[in-house]
């Protein structure tokens, strides 16, 4: 492989985009909003993703959360991480549905599987091309 085809092939397999939504459970809307400002705190002193939002819907009840991470490995890191945390803010959720834009590793997809065998719909779409300038992407 030449170097032009490495680096197209590493792109290909790099960036990760999450987007997962949430249903809030009836009368939990605050003690989600504190847990996720507990969580996104925390996250966002100690996590390598690059970018995590929250957006919540409520009058819907639902709230989505984005996180875009450089890598398979970012994604593991941050689980392992960012569990006592999630943990706190799941108790006022229920994951109903998990869309991934790009390629994610066996290890990450495992993950997927597991929660979509709790009823979370998951959706994968490789990515096929684009650009970033977020800083430190290489």
């Amino acid at each position: 492989m030449n170097t032009t085809s490495a680096a197209k092939e590493a792109n290909l397999t790099g960036l990760i985009i999450f987007i997962t939504t949430f249903r809030i459970k009836n009368g939990a809307l605050e003690e989600f909003k504190e847990a996720v400002r507990k969580s996104m705190g925390f996250l966002d002193a100690n996590g390598p993703q690059l970018l995590a939002e929250v957006c919540i819907d409520e009058s819907e009840m639902r709230a989505h959360g984005i996180q875009i991470h450089r890598d398979s490995g970012s994604i593991l890191s941050h689980w392992q991480l960012a569990d006592p945390h999630m943990r706190d803010v799941m108790q006022y959720t229920t994951t109903t549905r998990v869309d991934i834009y790009g390629q994610p590793n066996e290890a990450v997809m495992e993950g997927m599987r597991r929660l979509s065998s709790q009823g979370a719909i998951l959706s994968v779409t490789p990515r096929f091309v684009g650009f970033s300038r977020l800083p430190d992407i290489d």
